[in-house]
């Protein structure tokens, strides 16, 4: 879960980054600046984030007709991991 986060923390930041390496550079050559489009920045990380959000649902596997099977404990100590299985077709 923590990845899926980050990795939407990432997106929505990735305008600034862009922006302030393109500032930097521009401001290199003798460019001059005008103020930081906080406006622009925040909403295109947004859309960015949003746009993620999106399509995680359209692409993601659907389980809806799979039955979760809950982690148990094992006789020798270890736990078997939570997995989805298949539903056998109904008669």
């Amino acid at each position: 879960m923590i990845r899926v986060v980050l990795f939407r923390l990432l997106l929505a930041a990735a305008p600034f980054a862009v922006y302030f390496i393109w500032r930097r550079l521009a401001m290199r050559s003798g460019r001059p600046m005008g103020s930081t489009p906080w406006a622009w920045l925040i909403c295109a990380g947004a859309v960015l984030a949003g746009l993620s959000l999106m399509v995680t649902v359209a692409f993601h596997p659907d389980n809806r007709a799979e039955h979760y099977v809950p982690a148990e404990p094992n006789a020798s100590g270890t736990v078997s991991p939570g997995h989805f299985e298949r539903e056998k077709p109904r008669p």
